[in-house]
């Protein structure tokens, strides 16, 4: 799926060629010049993290465009380049094959995977969660229990840990440790930054558990399986309509499964994404009589997203939630 990535020389050639590009769209890696980190970031949760924790330390750029869907990134020959001249990486193992093979083949020496610092521990299907509507009784929480092997390129675990305020305090930490790391002169900086990017993540978790605290109704139904650590951390109970994919079409069971499990749970709301076609959730909606609301993955933000930045959006999503879970 991913095309081949050029070597070293074309790389650093694409970079020069496009020297001068804006934050947003991706600086081009220039050895720091201004005396900043350059960071490339594989994805928004990432870019938001980094730009958090090292302030004016560092320029940082994201490698997935607003709007892209991260899961499917294929990266041109300028971006292989900034990823092999910028002073560090920062991806998620794994969720990437176009961002592993680059850092593979460009940045072994100067990359960082939050994968271990994320505790990733949920197994990920797409075949949806795979359990028997004769028997809601044994949904997974926030998994399956598949196996893990679904034949993807993401890996066997859910990737989407930034959905989970805690465990992205926790990468945040990580982070601010590696940026130390490449750049001692900041250490206190950095240390400073995670300790606010955890300070605000805090607060966003006791935000929802007190807004999730008392629901009718803890089953959550998704289009895809991404918010599997939100609904652990907070005792919902997640059952995807097309699994980890979220392009992927589900099959006349999977449908059957999904309806027969929000009759029998008394679900009253569908979620579905900004960035994939309801046309799913609309039909099983259609079909049980609820309504669809949207809650977005956060994988990037877009002028659809429901807010600004991460913790807007989150706020959002906590709205949405706590109106279609009917919470007090």
């Amino acid at each position: 799926m991913s095309p081949r990535l050029p070597g070293l020389a074309a790389a650093v050639l694409a970079v020069a060629m496009v020297s001068g590009c804006g934050a947003t769209g991706g600086p081009a890696a220039d050895g720091g010049k201004d005396g900043r980190l350059e960071v490339v970031a594989a994805f928004y949760p990432l870019q938001y993290a980094v730009a958090q924790i090292g302030g004016e330390r560092v320029d940082v750029s994201n490698l997935t465009k607003p709007g892209a869907e991260p899961h499917d990134l294929e990266l041109t020959p300028r971006q292989v380049g900034r990823v092999a001249l910028s002073d560090l990486v920062v991806y998620l193992s794994g969720f990437q094959p176009a961002v592993d093979q680059a850092v593979e083949r460009e940045a072994k020496d100067h990359s960082f995977d939050v994968a271990p610092a994320a505790h990733l521990d949920l197994p990920a299907s797409d075949e949806g969660d795979g359990h028997d509507p004769e028997q809601p009784q044994d949904l997974a929480r926030g998994h399956d229990e598949h196996s893990t092997d679904d034949g993807h390129d993401h890996g066997p675990l859910d990737p989407h840990f930034w959905l989970d305020p805690v465990r992205y305090a926790d990468v945040g930490d990580a982070i601010a440790r590696e940026l130390s790391a490449k750049d001692p002169a900041g250490t206190a900086a950095y240390a400073a930054g995670a300790q606010r990017f955890r300070a605000a993540m805090t607060t966003l978790d006791g935000e929802f558990r007190t807004g999730l605290a008392t629901c009718a109704n803890r089953d959550l139904v998704t289009s895809h399986a991404a918010f599997g650590y939100l609904s652990e951390r907070y005792d919902l109970h997640q059952e995807s309509i097309t699994g980890l994919d979220p392009e992927s079409e589900p099959d006349p069971a999977s449908l059957a499964r999904i309806v027969a499990h929000v009759r029998q749970t008394g679900v009253t709301t569908i979620y579905s994404e900004v960035l994939v076609s309801p046309d799913v959730a609309r039909t099983i909606a259609r079909e049980t009589g609820t309504r669809v609301a949207v809650l977005d993955p956060l994988e990037g933000i877009t002028s659809e997203s429901a807010g600004h930045d991460y913790p807007s959006v989150m706020r959002s999503n906590l709205t949405t939630l706590r109106t279609g879970q009917e919470c007090t």
